[in-house]
């Protein structure tokens, strides 16, 4: 058991220096050795169905996600473990490996001593410091370059989702985390659903996701699609705008920005500001239909007015 471990420390390390190497199975005791036991001191994170511990590797990290076990189901563990699976991109956390550790316990039920399946399912995957995107967007001070940096980037992992067959269904700013240069990654895909090449739909009859970023027909059960992951981006993007959820008057928005865009790139800067707001109006849209058709078709549209800019710029000089 000792060699194992050791084995697979040694791989997991290797795997922290090669961005290649693909995520592998993890036995429970090597987890178990870098959290301390899942001390409370290496707790990071918590939420509903899962703790987040930093686990220690020599001067490395990374974060190790313990299912609870109201959520030991293992359709949903193999469903999640294969998502993350299929996904290599800067935009998304890169997932190292996992563990599903079965082991016999002897448990007491109604007087007697009986033989239980005590059940442990983890996650592994890279540690990202800064934490969650919530967290900046509280930020009073942030700044209008940064903002539409983290918007393109949500923008461009989501789309490379899509095109792996991946609808998220729980985009939130708490599920996007910012590394060190304020690179945004996406990340928990618990209620993520992987379609095969020829399908784009499905049908739940189970609410998925979380209120406030959850798209209405998907509020009582509805069609699974793409554009569910498109109206919670136009949430997210708000939130990035206006520190806050709902809908506010585009001049407003514009207004609360003006003191802090530099005064050189004051005309640039709104413009970028302006059309960031009408693509999440748009993506906030209670008709699916009347959504963007992709994320790559809002990348489309903030690379061209990025060319127009550009041109402009060239042509004042």
């Amino acid at each position: 058991m000792e060699h194992k471990a050791s084995t697979a420390r040694s791989d997991l390390e290797q795997m922290l220096v090669d961005e290649t190497a693909l995520p592998k199975a993890l036995p429970l005791s090597l987890l178990e050795e870098i959290t301390d036991d899942f001390s409370n001191e290496q707790e990071i994170g918590r939420g509903g169905f899962a703790v987040v511990y930093k686990g220690i590797l020599g001067d490395r990290a990374i974060a190790v996600k313990r299912l609870s076990k109201a959520y030991m189901h293992e359709r949903e563990f193999h469903r999640e473990v294969r998502c993350l699976m299929r996904v290599t991109h800067k935009n998304v956390v890169r997932f190292l490996g996992y563990c599903a550790d079965t082991q016999g316990s002897m448990k007491r039920y109604d007087g007697e001593l009986v033989m239980a399946d005590v059940r442990q399912r983890l996650l592994c995957f890279e540690y990202i410091p800064k934490g969650g995107l919530d967290k900046y967007i509280m930020d009073a001070n942030r700044e209008w370059t940064t903002c539409y940096k983290i918007i393109k980037g949500i923008c461009e992992g989501l789309q490379y989702l899509h095109e792996k067959h991946i609808i998220h269904l729980d985009l939130k700013p708490a599920n996007i985390l910012l590394d060190d240069n304020m690179v945004p990654k996406i990340t928990d895909f618990g209620l993520s659903r992987c379609f095969n090449e020829n399908q784009s739909r499905d049908i739940t009859k189970t609410i998925l996701g979380t209120m406030g970023y959850l798209a209405p027909e998907l509020r009582e059960g509805g069609v699974i699609a793409r554009s569910d992951d498109l109206y919670s981006l136009g949430v997210i993007i708000i939130e990035v705008l206006t520190g806050q959820k709902g809908y506010q008057a585009t001049e407003d928005v514009l207004e609360s920005w003006s003191d802090r865009l530099e005064r050189s790139q004051r005309d640039t800067l709104s413009e970028q500001i302006r059309v960031c707001y009408k693509i999440a109006l748009e993506c906030r849209d209670f008709n699916p239909k009347k959504r963007p058709a992709s994320a790559r078709d809002i990348l489309d549209r903030l690379h061209e007015l990025e060319s127009i800019q550009v041109c402009s710029n060239f042509e004042s000089l």
